[in-house]
């Protein structure tokens, strides 16, 4: 995976194997304040900021030299503290700012055990009092950070103290069951075990790291190291909602959101979907009606670096290079400073279409003008791979039809480009290597005459039986070039037994047809005349996901993968279809 870019204060985002995990922390004692006179700016280097249970966070405070308050821009961090060669400084310090930087409980030089996501709400509550207190801070706080960095500000957003007035999360998440482990109710398992691995300082070649995500079962997924990793165990054995995950997210709090927030994402980003939905319930839901118009999100052809130009294999024009730096520091200008940098004026949505590659201003998601869409599989009963017969249509068929193909554990369909960070490329890949197994079903439209634009959630609805008790359907949109390449734009999965409800399992009747909604998160792209759409159906995305045993026991205690006969059935009673947001033109 490509090197991550650090932008303006976004952080250390969760880094790609090539790239050093941690940022290195200076070999300062923990309870040593350590200022350098022979620095422009103060520096007071590992400030340890008392949390409530005696646990001290260490942090690093910048600051203008001399008397004064000024308002100040956290970043709270797992990935190591910036030192005083951070880039940032030059830019904030000169401006009137103080910045803070903090390593999360357990992390850097900061007490405490190191547990991702837990107590993150309450440590950034405990150190914006902290820091509203401080005879250099003038009692307002920004927040700033990518990605870890984003979860950070999100979880302390909803009943903040009064020191704080605005955000800008950048790749952020906050529902860590429904974000990161369990989409669609399968484990995610590329991005727990590689950054979960990670974090806790095993750090695996690409080879011992595709020998680690087909560790068996599931339950043990951390015992497999020499150092064991505790909290991998608890991720694999906790599959639903319950008590342990609602401690590592926001819950239904949108509406105790009351500060303006500047939400940085990707189409192709992990946490694509999130970014939209945050910003889409604080705008519906805050108390503060005024808060709600200053919730703004930007969504760029991005991976989970952000502002690039090229992601995956394809090149999105000079449009896609974002001054993101800039963006940031007019929106604390304007919420920290009140200088007028027209921010108020922003559009609620900002979206990079893709295809057209131009930006386009919007006020509401999904689109007032969305159709909502079916584009309908059809087949002679021989949609497996690309030589099959599948097309797609946006007329019903009238007739019934059957397509069958084997899903075996042990030879899963591998992750090709997407919605990753570790274990696969992120962004367009072609898909044709992939499109050429008999385990996927391919259908196609004919080639457009006219543009076609589909921007906004995408769902396949799916009716399909198995010969197993419990199995996965998956479904991915792809834009085919008139040159043949085929490239991913979303993609999706459902475990059939979390199909009707995430927290009472269902187990399939085996040959029997069942619905399954399978969410295909967002994308805005605009499919050119001579291009056609395609949607690829099958039962793994392997490493992204982890792969069904199809046995039905509990998750996570399988050792061995059953092999599983899927039968997916379209047109007539059975009309199986993608249901897309397109936009007239």
């Amino acid at each position: 995976m490509h090197l991550i870019r650090t932008l303006a204060l976004t952080g250390c985002f969760l880094a790609s194997p090539a790239a050093p995990l941690l940022t290195p922390v200076p070999a300062v004692a923990a309870d040593a304040v350590v200022a350098d006179a022979q620095l422009p700016f103060q520096f007071d280097r590992n400030v340890m900021v008392p949390m409530k249970d005696g646990v001290r966070l260490a942090t690093h405070v910048y600051r203008p030299r001399g008397e004064g308050r000024y308002p100040v821009i956290l970043l709270r961090t797992p990935y190591g503290k910036p030192d005083q060669n951070w880039g940032e400084i030059k830019r904030y310090l000169p401006a009137g700012y103080a910045l803070v930087a903090q390593d999360c409980r357990g992390r850097g030089q900061s007490e405490g055990t190191w547990n991702p996501f837990f107590l993150d709400r309450e440590d950034g509550l405990e150190t914006q009092a902290w820091l509203g207190k401080q005879p250099w801070c003038n009692g307002d706080i920004g927040t700033s950070g990518g990605s870890y960095g984003g979860w950070t500000q999100w979880a302390s957003a909803p009943g903040a103290t009064p020191h704080l007035k605005c955000m800008v999360p950048v790749v952020p998440f906050a529902e860590v069951y429904e974000d990161i482990a369990y989409p669609g109710g399968a484990f995610q398992l590329a991005l727990l075990l590689g950054w979960g691995a990670s974090v806790a300082g095993v750090n695996l070649p690409p080879d011992k790291l595709a020998e680690a995500y087909r560790h068996l079962p599931l339950s043990t997924l951390g015992d497999q190291f020499e150092r064991k990793i505790g909290y991998l165990n608890d991720w694999a054995t906790h599959p639903t909602p319950d008590e342990y995950w609602q401690r590592r997210g926001i819950g239904p709090t949108h509406a105790a959101v009351t500060v303006p927030v500047l939400n940085i994402g990707g189409w192709y980003d992990i946490f694509s979907k999130t970014t939209l939905d945050l910003t889409d319930r604080v705008r519906e839901g805050s108390t503060n009606r005024a808060m709600r118009r200053n919730q703004t999100v930007v969504m760029g052809p991005w991976a989970h670096g952000v502002g690039a130009r090229k992601v995956g294999e394809l090149d999105f024009g000079d449009e896609a290079v974002a001054p993101i730096g800039d963006w940031q520091f007019n929106w604390f200008e304007f919420w920290l400073k009140g200088r007028d940098t027209k921010v108020e004026n922003w559009p609620a949505y900002r979206l990079f279409v893709m295809g057209e590659n131009r930006w386009r201003n919007e006020h509401e998601w999904p689109l007032e003008r969305t159709r909502f869409t079916p584009l309908y599989l059809r087949s002679g009963g021989r949609a497996n791979s690309l030589r099959g017969d599948g097309a797609l249509t946006f007329d019903l068929p009238p007739a019934e039809g059957t397509d069958t193909f084997v899903y075996d554990g042990d030879r899963p369909v591998p992750t090709l480009g997407g919605n990753n960070l570790v274990g696969a490329a992120a962004g367009p890949m072609d898909q044709t290597s992939v499109e050429q197994r008999d385990d996927v079903l391919v259908y196609t439209t004919e080639p457009l005459t006219q543009p076609v634009e589909v921007t906004g959630p995408v769902k396949a609805i799916l009716f399909a039986a198995s010969s197993a008790p419990d199995t996965d359907f998956t479904a991915k949109l792809v834009d085919v070039h008139p040159d043949g390449r085929a490239f991913n734009l979303c993609d999706g999965i459902q475990r059939a037994r979390w199909r009707n409800s995430r927290t009472q399992p269902e187990p399939l009747t085996p040959g029997k047809v069942e619905r399954f909604e399978i969410d295909l998160w967002v994308t805005s792209n605009l499919f050119q005349p001579g291009h056609r759409l395609r949607v690829e159906i099958s039962s793994s995305n392997f490493p992204r996901f982890d792969r069904n045993a199809n046995s039905g026991k509990p998750h996570g205690t399988d050792t061995e993968l059953l092999e599983a006969t899927q039968t997916v059935r379209h047109g007539g009673a059975f009309a199986s279809h993608l249901l897309l947001p397109i936009i007239p033109r």
